[in-house]
């Protein structure tokens, strides 16, 4: 078995293939990966390890060392979302996770690096879909994205990974940590791409600032990597007095330290492949209140649910589940309707 991993050192990524290094399977295998990808001591014992330097010259010397290195009776399993460049000997499986790479998003909100390096990797895919045997997604959703561009050749399975599978459902069941009356405590895993929708999570924080209401909020966001984001952050906090902590990176290991001390999670993404700490969430019994999109669905019903594109609706949301309901329309009849409008007009004549 070969795992061809040279792109993956961050994130839900590295989390996923952390665990994956840390069960190989009987027989020999080999694992091409990013030399900036660190691992915990004692994962990949028995494996091979070749590092590959983040430059393009060092990516296509892996790609041409896999295809030197591949017999017809190995099995590749392509981790970083691509095909192999070059037509392979062996089974190719190509673990996809990314969905910037299948969807027509646009990607006007990224930097121009992001933009270039996902329009390659976007021809990439399309160009050397022809070397894969076999699609793995994580979600209905990614199946169907996926099948559309690809015609359903090579055909592509859901099999949903995740670190450890113990007390997920769809749903908080009894196994699920208690929890106590809401104290306005949210958590947001996340980092800071344009589709993690940050900001729209902040002008509802402000909306609620401005009737008076004033939850926690911890975001979890690397001030080098997203450090204009950060910044505004900091101008809305200071402007309306908004209770929001960056906690900065997170490492995985403290994360469900985090869920512990949290009332809900709340998950604006606009767009996921998985949405792992939904599923993190839950096996934490933490409730969640997210968006009313497919990739939340795929894999669990929310306490709550919102348009992730309207701050009223996030922040409205977020009144419900603490418990600070909406008042009713004032609504009238037909009668006092035409009263008012009758009166507004005797008014405005007399003046």
């Amino acid at each position: 078995m070969i795992i061809h991993a040279t792109n993956v050192h961050q994130g839900g990524g590295r989390t996923l293939l952390d665990a994956l290094l840390g069960q190989a399977p009987g027989g020999p295998v080999t694992a091409l990966l990013d030399s900036r990808m660190a691992l915990a001591q004692g994962v990949a014992q028995g494996i091979d390890i070749v590092r590959v330097k983040p430059t393009p010259m060092a990516r296509l010397s892996a790609e041409r060392w896999l295809a030197a290195n591949t017999g017809s009776d190995d099995v590749v399993l392509c981790f970083g979302n691509l095909p192999p460049l070059f037509k392979l000997r062996g089974w190719v499986r190509v673990f996809l996770q990314n969905r910037y790479l299948i969807d027509k998003t646009p990607l006007a909100n990224f930097s121009l690096k992001s933009r270039v390096r996902i329009s390659i990797e976007r021809r990439w895919l399309s160009g050397c879909v022809g070397h894969v045997d076999e699609f793995i997604v994580q979600t209905p959703t990614m199946k169907r994205l996926l099948d559309e561009k690809t015609h359903g050749q090579p055909p592509a399975h859901v099999l949903p990974f995740v670190t450890d599978k113990q007390h997920y459902s769809r749903g908080i069941g009894a196994g699920a940590t208690a929890r106590t009356a809401c104290q306005g405590r949210f958590v947001y895993v996340s980092s800071g791409e344009p589709h993690k929708n940050h900001r729209t999570l902040m002008k509802a924080w402000c909306l609620l600032a401005d009737e008076g209401l004033f939850p926690s909020l911890q975001v979890t966001l690397d001030a080098t990597r997203f450090a204009d984001l950060c910044g505004e952050i900091d101008v809305m906090r200071a402007r309306h007095g908004l209770h929001v902590r960056n906690l900065g990176h997170v490492p995985h290991s403290e994360i469900r330290a985090l869920y512990a001390d949290a009332d809900a999670l709340i998950f604006p993404s606009t767009l996921e492949s998985f949405g792992l700490p939904l599923i993190e969430a839950r096996q934490a019994g933490l409730p969640v209140l997210a968006s009313e999109l497919d990739y939340v669905r795929d894999v669990l019903d929310p306490e709550a649910a919102f348009d992730p594109y309207s701050p009223y609706s996030i922040a409205r949301a977020v009144k419900r589940f603490c418990g600070n309901q909406e008042p009713s329309l004032p609504l009238l009849d037909a009668s006092e309707f035409m009263n008012y409008i009758v009166k507004k007009g005797r008014l405005s004549c007399e003046s």
